[in-house]
């Protein structure tokens, strides 16, 4: 199945310990580059979270916000220094009797709890393990969301780029049919301007006709680009009914880079006017088909 780049996601998984979020959303980009956004604290396990979306994402700028609500427990621990404590007692009690502040002077408890860490909360320790597995079942089902939304997608852009496929084969087919014809009205051509120049004095052997129209043909023989092209639309439609193997989006890219090739080709060498204008069409009808290529993974 073909998949989009782009799509959203949104897991969550809870227990009696805390509850976590996590939203994935990604856009196009050549490669894979995943960014993870997570509070300071868990930030061990942000490489066991690229870990599993590497798993089942190939192409794509990756944004994964994580959020940790603690439920049992809160996530911050308080920590006491008591032989700090009993310094800033002994150093401000031996303040207070070098001067008279009269009663004012005896040092508080509040005075103590005041000073610089005495008192700091801290963050709780929790056992890593366990947080990385809330986190990992999380992502997983974030995964699932999001990657049932890029087939969804997936599937809009495989239909488009069938009937895409299927307008370029047309114009192909126009193109074969126009391309017998140009010989024949070459050598018309051809024989009445030399009939104009001559006026009538020398009549232009049939066989001089047919070697200049025989020449012309040659040099505008887009056969091969032709089949090239059958081929690559082929091809193309293969990989839309196939679909699902890794880096499939750049293997189409590719393919669309030769399809383009194959138009100029035949542009050039056509020398006709019709088949120009048909070739115009099927260059804009591959571009379409390439700009959409760039949302495939």
């Amino acid at each position: 199945m073909i998949r989009s780049m782009t799509g959203f996601g949104r897991g969550e998984f809870a227990d009696e310990v805390s509850k976590v979020t996590v939203e994935i959303r990604a856009v196009n980009h050549r490669y894979l580059d995943i960014f993870v956004k997570m509070p300071r604290k868990y930030a061990f396990a942000e490489e066991t979270i690229k870990a599993s979306i590497k798993e089942r994402l190939h192409r794509g700028k990756v944004e994964v916000n994580v959020t940790i609500d603690n439920i049992g427990q809160s996530d911050s621990d308080i920590r006491l220094d008591k032989e700090l404590a009993g310094k800033y007692y002994e150093a401000l009690s031996e303040l207070a009797g070098s001067f008279e502040f009269g009663e004012e002077s005896k040092v508080s408890l509040n005075l103590l709890s005041r000073m610089p860490d005495v008192i700091k909360a801290t963050a709780a320790d929790e056992d890593e393990e366990a947080v990385q597995r809330r986190l990992l079942e999380a992502t997983s089902k974030a995964l699932d969301d999001f990657c049932n939304m890029r087939e969804v997608e997936g599937a809009k852009l495989a239909k488009d780029l069938s009937e895409r496929a299927e307008t370029v084969a047309k114009l192909k087919n126009m193109i074969e049919k126009r391309a017998p014809e140009i010989e024949k009205e070459y050598a018309e051509k051809f024989r009445a301007r030399v009939n104009e120049i001559l006026d009538g004095v020398y009549e232009v052997p049939e066989e001089r006709v047919a070697l200049e129209a025989a020449i012309f043909a040659d040099k505008a023989n887009i056969t091969e680009e032709l089949v090239r092209l059958d081929s690559h639309v082929a091809q193309l439609r293969s990989f839309l009914e196939k679909g699902g193997d890794e880096g499939i989006g750049k293997k189409i890219d590719f393919l669309i880079q030769e399809m383009n090739r194959e138009a100029n080709t035949i542009g050039s060498k056509s020398n006709d006017k019709e088949i120009t204008s048909m070739m115009l069409d099927l260059k804009a009808e591959i571009e379409k088909i390439r700009e959409q290529v760039q949302n495939i993974e």
